[in-house]
């Protein structure tokens, strides 16, 4: 039996999470797939994602891999799959891969983006995919907090309580934040993130734009392990899982 390797991309708004969950809690993007291949192939397919995005938040890489046993091209699945999936869902590529391949376990990094609209104004085309920060944000005192958070560390300041993991240690690769005229993206790439991880560093990156935090702190909140020493967890609506390495 093939095993398939899909990479997906969605607008988390109208969903709970990745994550399937009881119907009360609405709608997941798991659940929405996995009907669709249903649909497609007439098979109860459970799919495995490389990261459980929270409720609201987005997706351009998504990584999905299950195993099927439908006669359809390779090159067809993309657009057989997009025919029965909602419009805030696309499967863009399709892989064959072994049956070792895992979509989360096999993955040697992740790439998150948070998006930031800093302007006084707000923008109706920018709202669901941005949060908004109408005051100033200095730049400069903003990167220089993003450096201390770079390489290997215990994350547990920055990993929100109800986490089940036992090892918080985790490395950042590299992050970037960029602005782009009202725009301000930070992009984190990681072996792993924790809990809420991402936007924690995103509202604790506000702060320090804000001047209610000192960038020399970081590594204090780090030593910590104390999460109510960093900042707020950025809303969910602002992240979106870019990219993932194998």
């Amino acid at each position: 039996m093939p095993y398939l390797k899909v990479i997906l991309a969605y607008e988390g708004t109208n969903y709970c999470g990745w994550q399937a969950q009881p119907d009360e809690h609405g709608p997941s993007v798991q659940g929405t797939v996995e009907k669709a291949l249903k649909k497609l192939t007439g098979e109860e397919i459970r799919v495995t994602a490389a990261g459980r995005t929270d409720a609201g938040v987005h997706a351009r890489g998504q990584v999905i891999s299950f195993a099927t046993g439908s006669k359809i091209p390779l090159e067809r699945w993309p657009l057989a799959l997009n025919a029965v999936l909602p419009p805030d869902i696309a499967a863009l590529r399709a892989e064959e891969v072994g049956p070792e391949f895992h979509a989360r376990y096999s993955a040697h990094s992740k790439t998150y983006r948070y998006t930031i609209l800093n302007s006084p104004l707000r923008d109706v085309f920018w709202r669901r995919f941005s949060w908004h920060i109408r005051q100033p944000l200095n730049i400069e005192v903003m990167e220089e907090a993003l450096a201390y958070l770079k390489g290997q560390h215990d994350f547990r300041a920055f990993c929100a309580a109800g986490s089940p993991v036992k090892n918080f240690v985790r490395t950042i690769k590299d992050a970037r934040l960029r602005k782009e005229g009202c725009l301000i993206n930070l992009d984190i790439k990681a072996d792993g993130f924790l809990y809420h991880m991402a936007r924690i560093i995103a509202g604790t990156l506000v702060e320090v734009g804000q001047g209610r935090l000192k960038a020399e702190a970081i590594p204090e909140i780090l030593a910590s392990r104390d999460r109510g020493r960093a900042g707020p967890t950025a809303p969910p609506h602002g992240l979106c899982l870019m990219e993932v390495e194998y």
